[in-house]
């Protein structure tokens, strides 16, 4: 049966709302899938805020940390939730270049680490898009595995050529997905939660 929760369990997502995310969309869609996947996360929470609370936060080129949800403020209605969609978008269009996934992944464990909760889990969306700024996927790896309290997955939502599929390669097994087709995104999210989350509802 498993030991009861008593302590709420706590997600971390990390959305890229870099530039190139808005610049790349109308080559394979990437920033509408990842608004469809944020959509997806604050509709399955909601009313679960008892047993499980999540922020949602970004990063761009000109910060690693971006509140677009605070665990303790989720969005209450459609309305909300469309705000957040596009405040995420406009951020996107109108960023200055640049990557900051590496901060914003060491500044997610961390920051979940010092939570005293059922479980910690940090899930990074991104279009894989690090060697264009020199970040090699073994200090990404690296950040993702930064500390055992917290259990980090990354899904690569883009991918220019085999990028993607080749940045998953080099990082820790069962971690990392690319995902490139919509209708993956919930079966992907389902097989990270699927131990901990989707099965407390």
């Amino acid at each position: 049966m498993g030991t009861p929760q008593t302590k709420q369990k706590r997600l971390k997502l990390v959305i890229d709302v870099s530039g190139s995310m808005y610049r790349f969309n109308n080559y394979d869609g990437r920033l509408d899938r990842e608004m469809e996947a944020v959509v997806l996360v604050m509709e399955a929470f909601q009313g679960h805020e008892g047993r499980i609370q999540y922020d949602i936060v970004g990063h761009s080129g000109e910060s690693h940390n971006i509140t677009f949800i605070d665990h303790k403020n989720p969005p209450a209605d459609n309305k909300q939730r469309l705000d957040i969609i596009k405040t995420m978008h406009a951020h996107s269009q109108f960023c200055v270049s640049g990557d900051n996934t590496l901060e914003a992944t060491q500044s997610a464990i961390a920051s979940l680490s010092q939570e005293d909760c059922d479980e910690a889990i940090v899930v990074i969306l991104s279009d894989a898009n690090l060697e264009r700024y020199g970040i090699p996927p073994e200090m990404f790896a690296r950040a993702m595995n930064s500390n055992p309290r917290v259990n980090a997955y990354a899904i690569f939502i883009g991918s220019l050529g085999d990028q993607a599929s080749r940045l998953t390669s080099k990082l820790p097994a069962g971690r990392s997905f690319v995902c490139l087709d919509l209708k993956n995104i919930p079966q992907i999210l389902q097989q990270i939660f699927a131990a901990s989350v989707l099965n407390t509802q």
